[in-house]
């Protein structure tokens, strides 16, 4: 019986010696295995971001295609930029509690509703909720539908870090004008409508 014990105690380290080597070459390439798929993983992560991070850096500037977006207005209604190409169209970027932005609010709807058979206008309010904003328009008298950019997503998109922000797109769906900061009378918009049609 201790002659047995002793074979098996024997054999084994006879084994172990002789599968070392190989035991070494598998940890080895189980080794480079692991880093090649780590090193992998990590470029797709950075080929993402970088995509990304290319893809919000296109330029907001006139001549550049305008990004599309998709929204619901205050009529519980979805919106998407993209459905009106064909047609220009005038974003207004706003909040309730912009005081440039309620003092230029009636030039724009005035300038909306004369040319509306040709621009389609989107008033986009920044960062309030649906029950703020009907309470504004009740009390400034307006009915025209605002989208609802509570989260900023919209805004985010066009890089707005100040309101107002006034942009007229052309029938192409590219930036024609680039207005940040309020709209006066001196503001040719008139002219800028008209040149996108």
């Amino acid at each position: 019986m201790n002659d047995k014990c002793e074979v098996k105690v024997n054999t084994v380290p006879d084994q172990a010696q002789e599968n070392k080597p190989g035991r070494k070459i598998r940890r080895t390439v189980t080794m480079l295995i692991a880093m090649v798929a780590l090193g992998v993983g990590i470029w797709a992560i950075v080929t993402n971001l970088l995509n990304a991070e290319s893809k919000s850096s296109t330029p907001i500037r006139a001549g550049a295609e305008a990004p599309d977006f998709e929204a619901v207005n205050s009529k519980g209604e979805q919106v998407q930029l993209s459905d009106y190409r064909g047609k220009a169209v005038m974003l207004n970027f706003w909040a309730s509690w912009c005081t440039p932005c309620v003092r230029e609010m009636p030039l724009v709807h005035e300038l909306a509703q004369q040319h509306s058979s040709n621009v389609e206008t989107l008033f986009i309010n920044v960062g309030e909720s649906k029950g703020t904003i009907n309470e504004f328009m009740k009390s400034h008298q307006f009915d025209f539908p605002v989208i609802i950019d509570a989260t900023g997503k919209v805004s985010s998109l066009y890089r707005i870090t100040g309101l107002p922000a006034t942009m007229v797109i052309d029938q192409a769906g590219q930036f024609k004008h680039i207005l940040l900061g309020e709209l006066t009378e001196d503001t040719p918009l008139q002219q800028w409508l008209e040149e996108s049609m």
